[in-house]
């Protein structure tokens, strides 16, 4: 038999209902100030991908209901719990209080190579993505317990948010499976 593209019936996908009864992993994505509903949506749908247990949309983020989040959610932006924070610090307190780990996603003069990344049993992660200009707030990542880069090796120094979004969720989502 040839190699062939399975079909939507033949992939056994969650409903919306059996996705929210689901135990999810222990990992929040948290959005500092993305510009982009686009990039908001991606992330939604990345974060459905890998059923992390909930997402933060700090400050000027887009927030559902959009039409260009669901553009490019799919649907995930009513899969993902999600809450919106008018500033990241507060998500980071808020997180920190709940016994999460902060982690930025950043390069930065001590940041640990994500592929010498591996989570700690019992751990609970929120990973924080950064503005498409400017990254992760200093500030933000200041109160980082640690941060994690993405190696890259062509001329330019940075992914699309959503792209690292989608990169990180898998690593670590494949660490803690």
């Amino acid at each position: 038999m040839a190699n062939r593209k399975l079909l939507s019936v033949e992939m056994g996908r969650m409903t919306a209902r059996q996705y929210e009864e689901s135990v999810k992993f222990p990992v929040a994505v948290v959005l500092d100030n993305i510009r982009s509903a686009h990039n908001v949506g991606a992330a939604l749908r990345s974060s459905d991908a890998f059923r992390i247990e909930k997402m933060c949309l700090c400050g000027i983020s887009a927030c559902p209901p959009s039409a260009e989040i669901h553009k490019s959610a799919l649907g995930a932006e009513s899969t993902v719990r999600w809450e919106h924070f008018s500033d990241t610090m507060d998500a980071v307190r808020a997180l920190r209080e709940d016994g999460w780990t902060i982690v930025s996603v950043e390069q930065t003069s001590e940041s640990v190579k994500l592929e010498e990344f591996t989570t700690e049993k019992g751990r609970k992660y929120a990973l924080i993505f950064g503005n498409e200009v400017e990254g992760v707030r200093d500030d933000v990542v200041s109160e980082s317990d640690f941060t994690l880069e993405i190696t890259q090796y062509g001329t330019k120094h940075s992914l699309n948010v959503s792209v690292t979004v989608g990169i990180v969720l898998w690593k670590l989502v494949s660490s803690l499976n």
